[in-house]
């Protein structure tokens, strides 16, 4: 990183429920190198934004899971209620066995939940298992992409619609997308979705080669909301013959996935995870102009995990981004302290703060 005239000391505190970005500077210019992997600096020694011991961190206000195991969040917002999905390990239900499901909740103030059902595989495609929801709301709908599971290399990502955010209708030409090229070995798993710029684009995780490192993809729709329900392969074109994130910094060690996006002031801004479960996984944040090529905010994560004995001593990962009808930012996020043996579900409160032009999220107290 380059940096002219610059005198800055920056200090994030926890005050008052605030986790502020204070920046001191005199005429300060920011002038950042091609080769610069993130925006804004930290100091050498700061080991992530929030504070791994944060209140807000330390003491959440959410700590969920049905039978102290749930993964993987999205919320949506839909008929005057919350609704949360997320990823259930295998279980029997009515006396048949079943692999990986998503489950179904509600809420009305995004603490309290219930545990409404489980979504089970209908079509071949997901006789193994299916998780990793990402639930959005079109046009009174809501639409599930999700994942196949138990395929290795050959899972991929599918689409269901609901009038009621319940019970779901899939598409019939299930799978959806995979990724092709030499630079991958076509899984995909971990959609996320957002409209951006006239296009709706779908992120997803998918590996190298090899099998062996993680790393995002992306592909494109100009179809309407109503038309992803029958939407096919073909109709999801990928968007580079390349990784558009893949793991470059020590704490990210083989692994970026899980990405979860939220436009904000002509922006994308993507919340990922970094590293695999319980490496520990970490929450980071990049930013793009035009949902293709992305840059880090930051070289350190945004949310980490917590010090032994938290809750979250294991890691804090799989992000999911919501926004509220209120313009409320919430941040979900799956943590453990056993490494694996169980999984909750948490929130942080989000704002943002802009700093020499540029729009950062920080966590509050609530």
């Amino acid at each position: 990183m380059m940096k002219k005239n610059l005198s800055l000391k920056h200090r994030r505190i926890l005050t008052s429920g605030l986790l502020s970005l204070i920046f001191f500077s005199s005429s300060s210019i920011f002038t950042f190198s091609k080769e610069s992997q993130a925006i804004l600096p930290t100091p050498e020694d700061q080991i992530s934004i929030t504070p791994p011991d944060a209140p807000a961190l330390e003491s959440p206000k959410m700590k969920w899971a049905p039978s102290d195991k749930a993964k993987d969040p999205s919320v949506v917002y839909f008929d005057n209620s919350f609704f949360l999905y997320f990823s259930v390990p295998p279980q029997v239900i009515d006396g048949k066995s079943y692999g990986w499901t998503i489950g179904v909740a509600k809420s009305n103030n995004l603490t309290d939940w219930e545990y409404v059902k489980n979504i089970l595989p209908e079509q071949d495609c997901t006789q193994q298992g299916l998780c990793a929801p990402c639930a959005k709301v079109f046009d009174d709908t809501v639409f599930l992409f999700y994942q196949t599971y138990g395929n290795g290399a050959k899972d991929a990502i599918c689409v269901s619609s609901s009038s009621d955010g319940i019970n779901f209708t899939h598409n019939p030409n299930n799978p959806i997308f995979r990724p092709h090229g030499e630079w991958t070995n076509e899984r995909a798993i971990d959609a996320d979705v957002v409209t951006f710029k006239g296009k709706t684009f779908l992120y997803a995780a998918t590996r190298d080669a090899n099998g062996q490192i993680q790393k995002l993809t992306v592909a494109s729709t100009s179809l309407s909301p109503e038309e992803f329900i029958s939407s096919r392969p073909q109709d999801w074109v990928q968007g580079a013959d390349f990784s558009i994130l893949e793991p470059e910094l020590p704490w990210e060690t083989k692994c970026i996935e899980a990405p979860s996006v939220i436009c904000r002031n002509d922006k994308l801004y993507m919340f990922y995870a970094g590293g695999y479960n319980n490496d520990p996984q970490h929450v980071g944040v990049a930013v793009s102009n035009d949902g293709i090529t992305w840059q880090r905010l930051w070289n350190i994560p945004f949310i980490t995990n917590g010090p032994s004995g938290q809750w979250n001593a294991s890691e804090s990962g799989h992000p999911g981004i919501f926004e509220d009808p209120n313009g409320q930012t919430w941040l979900f996020f799956q943590g453990n302290n056993t490494h694996g043996k169980d999984w909750y579900l948490s929130r942080v409160k989000i704002d943002w703060i802009t700093t020499q032009g540029i729009e950062a999220p920080a966590v509050v107290n609530e």
